[in-house]
């Protein structure tokens, strides 16, 4: 039982701590009330569960609102801000998050090329930033159970056409699996167990205001 000598974290062609940057735009009530691709309260399980594995390999995080600041918009789900309330947001007007300069400059700055990135919704506020990264270079993992559209043909449309132009698809599951690769690496595996709290759909921490 033997592993092998971990590769250079920061070529290896997989996920790591060291080479990719988490991404998450617009988990806002409007946002989260108007999913109708999956079970809103499980959404909001997996997309809390993603932060905290985002925080727990300590990857850089990238958190985007839209329309806070005009009025027209509300601030993210709380179970979001319990998890990310010690990270900046980056609010702006435009439903592409690539168009705003302060969010893609902070995505520049986190000097990764790989990025993961969650949104709602997927046929928009998901795609577009997707669509504009893949272009400019980057790898895009969008983490499926973890993000939603106004129905499931919007959802799967948009899939089909950010995986086409070349993101790879994954699970929340896989994400973790991929960040933490051998459980010798000991620091990381309570965070990682902590994920997968047992889960049947009446969790408070889950609750959140349409």
């Amino acid at each position: 039982m033997t592993s092998e000598i971990v590769r250079d974290p920061l070529k290896d062609h997989l996920l790591t701590p060291q080479n990719s940057a988490f991404i998450i735009i617009d988990y806002q009530p409007i946002q989260v009330s108007s999913i109708r691709s999956m079970d809103q309260k499980e959404l909001v399980f997996n997309i809390v569960h993603t932060a905290k594995a985002a925080i727990n390999y300590n990857l850089p995080i990238v958190h985007s609102t839209v329309n806070v600041a005009t009025g027209r918009n509300k601030p993210p789900i709380q179970p979001i801000m319990d998890v990310l309330a010690a990270y900046p947001t980056y609010d702006r007007t435009s439903i592409n998050s690539w168009e705003d300069v302060e969010f893609k400059k902070a995505v520049v700055a986190t000097g990764r090329k790989k990025l993961v990135m969650t949104a709602l919704w997927t046929e928009a506020c998901l795609a577009f930033p997707a669509l504009d990264a893949l272009d400019e270079g980057y790898e895009v993992y969008v983490v499926v159970d973890a993000v939603g559209g106004t129905s499931v043909a919007a959802h799967e449309a948009a899939l089909r056409r950010v995986e086409q132009a070349g993101a790879k698809l994954i699970s929340k599951t896989q994400l973790y699996c991929e960040l933490q690769r051998d459980w010798v690496r000991e620091k990381t595996v309570p965070g990682f167990m902590d994920v997968f709290q047992n889960w049947d759909g009446s969790n408070p921490e889950m609750d959140f205001k349409g």
